[in-house]
Order: C-alpha cells, then sequence, then structure tokens
C-alpha cells in the first residue's frame, strides 16, 4: 500500500489525474453493475454482436493504452469488485469523453473448473485495452460496439 502511494507521489501530474479519472470511473462503473439491469448497461455498450474498427489512429492508440495502464492498475487496488466487467466498462467511459469508441467482447471458457468462467475485454483498434491478461483462452459468445454512423 504505501508502495503503491510513493508511486502514484512520483507519478507526473498527468499521470496522476489520469489515475484520479480512473477511480472515478471505477467506481462508477461498479455502482452501475451494482443498481442497474445488465439490459441497460449492454444498451449503452452499444449494439450487440457489432464490433468496432480495426485499426485506429496512432494517437487514438496512444490514449487507450494509457487509458488501460490507469484502469487496469488500479482494478485489482479498489476495495470493491474491480474485475473485469467493471474494467471494461471504466475504460469504455473514459474513452469515449475522448470520442474513442471501442469494442466490449464477452466471453467463456469451460477449461479452468467445473460449470464455466466468463471474462469481459475492451479493444481498441488491434489493442486488447482491458482485460488482456488470459483473453484468448476466452471463447468470445458476443461483442458490443456503437455503430459507425
Amino acid at each position: 500500500m504505501w508502495s503503491d502511494l510513493k508511486r502514484y507521489r512520483q507519478a507526473a501530474p498527468a499521470e496522476r489525474r489520469l489515475l484520479c479519472e480512473a477511480l472515478a470511473a471505477l467506481a462508477l462503473a461498479r455502482i452501475a453493475m451494482a443498481c442497474i439491469p445488465f439490459r441497460r448497461i449492454a444498451a449503452w455498450l452499444g449494439t450487440p454482436g457489432l464490433a468496432g474498427p480495426d485499426a485506429v489512429s496512432p494517437q487514438q492508440d496512444r490514449v487507450a493504452a494509457l487509458v488501460g495502464w490507469a484502469v487496469s492498475v488500479l482494478g485489482p487496488r479498489v476495495p470493491w469488485d474491480g474485475r473485469c466487467l467493471a474494467q471494461a466498462l471504466a475504460a469504455t467511459a473514459m474513452l469515449r469523453r475522448r470520442g474513442i469508441e471501442g469494442t466490449v467482447s464477452f466471453g467463456v471458457s469451460a477449461a479452468h473448473a467445473p460449470g464455466f468462467t466468463a471474462h469481459a475485454w475492451l479493444r481498441v483498434g488491434s489493442r486488447i485495452v482491458t482485460g488482456a491478461p488470459g483473453h484468448e483462452i476466452y471463447s468470445a459468445f458476443t461483442t458490443f460496439a456503437r455503430s459507425r454512423s
């Protein structure tokens, strides 16, 4: 905990602001997951089965990487459930504030334990922004993205 605080104090001001925004976005994502029916969250994410563009500008890719870093750093450290879905929702909201759209994918795997496990990840262009570690073992059963009109 203290080492995390020390690293935060040593971060550049822009990184600190991004971490604070990620913390707020993770909190709002968790509140939404607890209070809003998933069908409404899904509608906010976009159209089921739709995928965002496969390529984005280098600037959009850099922004997506920074947002992914901030959300992924804080997700495991928050005192509430900050796992994959909360991270995907938080990063989606942060990127939309910057005019960048992505694709949220939901997948399942039967390889872990009896039954199945689920996972969510966010992709912008070819970059997996959140949920990257191990996402390959999950078979995506649906994606959500806003239409490109």
